[in-house]
């Protein structure tokens, strides 16, 4: 994460006991493990929090979708059950189909006979 060496802590170390004292700096440093620990127990506490509700978003998702097919196949079987399937009804639809998909044969002129033709 932080890219910091042995040598930059020391000079670290060296700095603050320039700083502070030899008095002070044990009481610093004490201090500064209190902080360091309560900010890894926040961040961990924040990051089990989160992992937590991912977890229960994707459950929920799952059981969303696992309900969603339960009522597609409650569907079908009322569907089937209201309408049971009939090889003989499906043929019938398909021609029926064909015959209005095909196109009407043109009338053919109608003669009249008590017409003469034109020149």
């Amino acid at each position: 994460m932080f890219d910091i060496g042995f040598t930059e802590l020391l000079l670290v170390g060296l700095v603050a006991l320039v700083v502070l004292g030899p008095e002070r700096l044990p009481g610093a440093v004490r201090t500064t493990g209190l902080w360091v620990g309560r900010l890894k127990r926040s961040f961990s506490n924040i990051k089990a929090e989160v992992e937590r509700e991912i977890g229960a978003d994707e459950i929920r998702r799952q059981l969303h979708n696992e309900r969603i097919l339960d009522l597609e196949r409650e569907m079908k079987a009322m569907k089937e059950s209201i309408m049971p399937p009939s090889p003989s009804s499906s043929s019938d639809a398909r021609s029926a189909t064909t015959e209005v998909t095909k196109p009407a044969p043109e009338p053919a002129p109608a003669s009249n006979p008590d017409r003469s033709p034109e020149p």
